[in-house]
């Protein structure tokens, strides 16, 4: 394995401030980035890296810098990311150790650029809320109140407040009209904490909706803590807006994106940037993924545009590159776009686009590798093999998928931690690979087969394919080979979270702002 060059924490940090494009990458699982990480480092684990790489660091020629945290993982991925065809890859030097040793500030949790944004957005806009006990109030007295929940729709049905409707982040300036059409009822925006109720609030008061507007103060979080009781559930959402309504809105979401001076631009222009080999362009479809799968432009990505601004790590990992967005309604791009403006990002919106340009159908494909050769077993065959013993079962999806269900006797494994995995399994005749849909499976094939020296299969279609067979199934924490640190646990989803933790999460929200000062690389302008 070669030696990649290193990258030290004051070239990224003056690389930050100069606006180069730079991809910082953290190659951990999900759980232990989620315990220190630099500001605008993204998560792109070594055990899924070839799945999201492509679609996430677009250019192979733009500057990638990995790092671990001393578990050995960033040389791996280094190389990985030169057999993929990345040209600039560097590790960072010393590792996060290093970033914190040099005088770095390390951030917790996730999506935390939109996070710390959103309390900074806050501190100077001075965003109106309510407590959990003032919401309360009204609703037990039939007041004239509308309670928007800004968050996806699955996450919403979860839980959520008490005659909440669903109406994601970028759909509120769009549609508040339509669900509050006399100026004088009071609108109250949630979600499970702070940020997107924050952006969604001040979204409504920058668009300039009569209406007054509240964000419910740290969520269903706050709701939960007052001692108040959420619904389950719930399926009330949004209609269809009606044009009148679309084009008042149309006007003050454009009104906005200039204030936030956010580009404009044609199709002419983003077929030149898509050509221009020297920056790296994201071309973002911010609609609902149900209008997206009805028509979208070739090449485009399903981001819908609340969960864009709260995750714009996720989607646009390479810092300084050049963001397009697109909708075909002139409200939910401008407004989008004026929140990533806002969080440092050149952002353009395409303008007078066509029905006939949504020429695409289907859900987005991520870009990956050609598939590697892999000898394909179906459920009947694995369900035979089982039965006489001598055969392994592995399964790379994600530990709450195989908690949830999983081929009887399977093992959970992480393919970033092989290795260890595997000293954790009796060893067997033969092995046969799954996750969900085989994808993931399909890579480990190779490294289980140097690692074992025995015959590898893979099993068709994963264990997709097992269920539709009507093969019996288990669930639970049976046989972990890993440890489950592929996904951190948010305080604020779910029901059974300590209160303890709820808290501490806003405990830390409400210190984002000073330690944004003490980073001092972002590049928020809040308008």
């Amino acid at each position: 394995m070669s030696t990649a060059s290193t990258r030290a924490y004051t070239e990224i940090r003056q690389a930050l401030l100069d606006r180069e494009e730079l991809a910082l990458v953290d190659v951990r699982e999900e759980a232990p980035f989620a315990q220190g990480h630099p500001l605008f480092a993204a998560n792109i684990p070594l055990s899924k890296l070839e799945l999201e790489v492509y679609s996430r660091i677009p250019r192979r020629d733009t500057q990638v810098t990995v790092y671990d945290n001393g578990e050995g993982l960033a040389q791996r991925a280094a190389q990985r990311l030169r057999e993929l065809g990345y040209t600039r890859v560097s590790l960072l030097e010393g590792g996060l150790e290093g970033w914190r040793r040099a005088g770095g500030e390390l951030f917790i949790d996730v999506n935390v650029p939109s996070k710390a944004f959103g309390e900074l957005v806050e501190s100077q806009r001075h965003t109106p809320s309510l407590a959990a006990q003032e919401v309360q109030a009204l609703l037990a007295s039939k007041a004239d109140v509308v309670v928007l929940d800004a968050r996806r729709f699955d996450e919403y049905q979860t839980m959520s407040i008490p005659t909440g409707i669903s109406v994601p982040g970028a759909e509120l300036v769009l549609r508040a009209r339509e669900l509050a059409p006399d100026p004088t009822t009071r609108i109250v925006v949630n979600c499970a904490g702070r940020t997107r109720s924050i952006i969604g609030t001040q979204s409504l008061i920058n668009a300039g909706i009569a209406n007054p507007v509240a964000a419910l103060r740290n969520g269903t979080i706050g709701w939960t803590l007052a001692g108040q009781a959420l619904e389950h559930g719930q399926s009330r959402r949004f209609a269809p807006v009606g044009e009148a309504s679309r084009l008042i809105a149309a006007v003050d979401a454009r009104r906005v994106a200039d204030k936030a001076r956010v580009g404009r631009a044609s199709l002419a222009d983003l077929q030149r940037w898509q050509q221009d080999a020297s920056r790296s362009t994201y071309l973002f479809d911010v609609r609902s993924p149900e209008e997206y799968e009805a028509g979208h432009l070739p090449a485009a990505r399903s981001t819908p545009g609340g969960q864009l601004v709260q995750e714009t790590d996720h989607f646009a990992s390479v810092r300084g590159a050049r963001l397009v967005l697109v909708d075909d309604d002139g409200v939910r791009a401008n407004m989008s776009a004026s929140w990533l403006a806002q969080l440092g990002w050149q952002v353009h919106v395409l303008d007078d686009l066509a029905p006939g340009d949504f020429s695409e159908r289907g859900p987005w494909q991520a870009p990956v590798p050609a598939p590697r050769q892999a000898e394909v077993i179906d459920a009947g065959t694995l369900a035979d093999w089982l039965e006489h013993g001598d055969t392994a079962v592995l399964d790379f999806t994600s530990s709450a998928n195989y908690v949830k269900r999983h081929i009887p006797g399977a093992w959970w494994a992480l393919r970033g931690q092989l290795a260890d995995a595997l000293a954790q399994v009796p060893p067997a005749q033969r092995y046969v690979l799954t996750c969900g849909s085989s994808q993931l499976a399909r890579l480990a094939v190779a490294e289980v087969e140097a690692l074992t020296g025995q015959a590898v299969f893979l099993l068709h279609n994963g264990t997709a394919g097992w269920i539709d067979a009507q093969l019996p199934l288990e669930t639970g924490e049976s046989r972990l080979a890993s440890p489950r640190i592929d996904r951190y646990r948010r305080p604020y989803e779910g029901t059974d979270n300590p209160h303890e933790a709820m808290q501490a999460y806003l405990d830390w929200e409400f210190g984002l702002v000073d330690q944004l000062a003490r980073d001092g690389t972002h590049g928020f302008q809040v308008i």
